[in-house]
């Protein structure tokens, strides 16, 4: 391996030695701000996840030796996975074991067990940027009623759920993600009586739970960059306020509305306006910023490039913001 490469490599995982005793799952390198643009290293659990998204024609990326790096780095990995995204082969986007007989299938954060399989797609199955999100709902869940749309795995409701939420419904496209959430769910031993996965469109839910008249005092709003099916198209970047207003009608009165958006090139502060514009209504009110852990945002000391975009006020392209919820039948 390039001896830079390699130097700077071990320097971005040597900062992030402290988060071992809070975690087993957070990203060791992060080429796109730490030197090689297009490569990120991430520990799962005894695993190594190597993500090569095909950006980096002038970095020297051996992944052989990028394992056996791993493996004697007393890191506690025995295992390490390449996921390559360009690749042609799904089962390559999906990844290849490059060392180890076997993959973890949980992982431990902050005291909670979150189930996954590392191979089941082209990602992990398990964000690592919204960590301090599953904080704070750990937080600010206990007596509530959650509602998590498109909640992939479902790991913010499993972690409202530890926080005490009374109900947590989870919603997705697809049920053998939602699966997971059960299994996180169980492995927390959380009574099951608590929680339900409803799979289906998100515009078919939405629709559903309006007409159910259902509230909830917590909605989770984390749609994918794109996607288009039957029942209406997702374009994160250019739709935001229809989106926001989907769901709105779904928050009871003083609840709060989650939304996160991780658009590459939306800036931080077009994002902001567009919030900033729904909140002049006396329905919707600015709450906070949750931002995302320095593993995956590189340190002072560890950051040779920025984004593409400035994503100021928040600190990474993923785009966390909390909006306090009011009901118009509530005002009068």
């Amino acid at each position: 391996m390039d001896q830079d490469l390699s130097n700077t490599i071990k320097q971005a995982a040597q900062h992030r030695r402290h988060l071992s005793g809070a975690t087993n799952a957070y990203r060791l390198f992060n080429g796109f701000y730490e030197g090689c643009p297009g490569l990120a290293l991430d520990r799962y659990g005894h695993a190594l996840v190597i993500l090569d998204h095909g950006l980096a024609p002038d970095c020297d990326l051996p992944f052989q030796e990028l394992a056996e790096w791993a493996l004697g780095a007393d890191l506690g990995i025995d295992a390490v996975l390449l996921k390559q995204r360009q690749a042609q082969d799904p089962a390559r986007r999906n990844g290849a074991l490059l060392a180890g007989a076997s993959l973890p299938t949980q992982i431990t954060e902050e005291g909670l067990r979150y189930a996954l399989d590392l191979k089941m797609n082209q990602d992990a199955g398990f964000y690592l940027d919204t960590r301090q999100l599953r904080g704070w709902l750990r937080q600010h869940a206990a007596d509530k009623k959650v509602l998590n749309t498109f909640a992939y795995t479902g790991s913010l409701g499993v972690a409202a759920g530890a926080g005490g939420a009374e109900q947590v419904l989870q919603t997705d496209l697809d049920q053998k993600f939602l699966e997971f959430a059960i299994k996180s769910w169980e492995l927390n031993e959380l009574e099951l009586s608590r929680t339900q996965i409803q799979p289906g469109d998100f515009f078919k839910v939405t629709d559903r739970l309006r007409r159910q008249e259902r509230l909830f005092d917590i909605v989770i709003l984390d749609p994918p960059f794109f996607s288009a099916t039957r029942a209406g198209r997702l374009d994160w970047q250019n739709q935001i306020t229809r989106l926001i207003n989907k769901v709105r009608p779904l928050v009871g009165h003083g609840g709060q509305l989650v939304v996160i958006n991780n658009s590459l090139f939306l800036s931080g502060a077009d994002f902001m306006a567009e919030l900033d514009a729904l909140c002049q209504s006396e329905y919707l009110a600015f709450r906070e910023i949750i931002p995302i852990p320095e593993d995956l945002t590189g340190f002072p000391d560890t950051i040779v490039a920025r984004p593409p975009v400035d994503p100021a006020p928040f600190n990474h392209p993923t785009k966390i913001a909390i909006l306090n919820v009011f009901r118009k039948d509530e005002r009068r």
